[in-house]
């Protein structure tokens, strides 16, 4: 799949303490990544305020998205979007839903499920998928969460409400299959957007993360699951989340072999 990479290395949708280090990790893993097909969306320096919403940082969180939607606008050919935070994966699931019903591959050990009301933290990074789901660019029936495994009450309670299904890695292919049906039933063309929170690996696998989470995916299940994705259906998006380095770097080294793995996964 010929792509082009935007790097938004967004901080401020976290609520980890290692939140300024998204930054790094962004410019790490640009550093693997053709020079030519790659392009970097900037982020403000400052924090930001939260305009009212409830949501930590919003300002600075709204104005990457308009710069991300600015960039996805101009591209004829399919984007993967490296993080950064998962907030940035509203906009790029926003475009993709304007050409047509959006199943949703969401591998992350977090729902991202959380309002303004409910997050216990008031980080974006916690309500992404919400807020997606509420402003309609995604069915619940659509969304096909992948080693979820830590949830706050009102998420599950959600998850409960509206209908999401969580999936085993060797499901994912059929259920992608299965829902890219059901929109074709309804005249609707279907689209695939897999998001990928390098913390739905289990710690052992991949610990350059902000919340690292036990009983996570082996790296095998992971790229398999994006491949059965798109043998099922072409991938419309992609985004990679989450990278938060240690600093040391030997550990960098092998963080970096498995994200250019998952990479290729997305890619190839």
């Amino acid at each position: 799949m010929s792509s082009t990479f935007l790097v938004v290395p967004q901080w401020q949708g976290s609520g980890s303490s290692r939140a300024m280090r998204l930054v790094d990790g962004a410019a790490a893993i640009r550093g693997d990544l053709p020079s030519a097909a790659t392009r970097l969306i900037e982020v403000p320096l400052e924090a930001g305020d939260t305009e009212g919403t409830g949501i930590h940082r919003f300002s600075a969180i709204r104005l990457v998205r308009e710069r991300l939607q600015q960039a996805l606008a101009e591209l004829d050919e399919p984007a993967v979007v490296i993080g950064g935070d998962c907030g940035v994966e509203y906009a790029p699931v926003e475009h993709v839903a304007r050409q047509g019903r959006v199943i949703l591959l969401w591998a992350d050990a977090h729902a991202d499920l959380n309002t303004a009301e409910t997050s216990p933290s008031g980080a974006f990074h916690g309500m992404v998928l919400r807020a997606m789901i509420d402003d309609g660019l995604v069915d619940p029936a659509d969304v096909l969460l992948l080693g979820v495994r830590a949830l706050d009450d009102a998420e599950a309670a959600f998850i409960a409400e509206a209908g999401l299904r969580s999936v085993a890695a060797d499901e994912v292919g059929s259920v992608v299959a299965e829902r890219a049906d059901a929109a074709r039933a309804l005249g609707v063309e279907p689209v695939l957007y897999a998001h990928i929170d390098l913390d739905v690996l289990d710690p052992g696998v991949f610990a350059g993360v902000g919340f690292p989470t036990p009983f996570g995916l082996a790296l095998d299940d992971v790229t398999a699951a994006i491949a059965a994705a798109r043998a099922a259906l072409p991938l419309a998006g992609a985004g990679v989340t989450e990278f938060a380095p240690s600093g040391d770097a030997e550990s960098l080294g092998d963080d970096l072999s498995v994200i250019l793995r998952i990479l290729a996964a997305l890619t190839r």
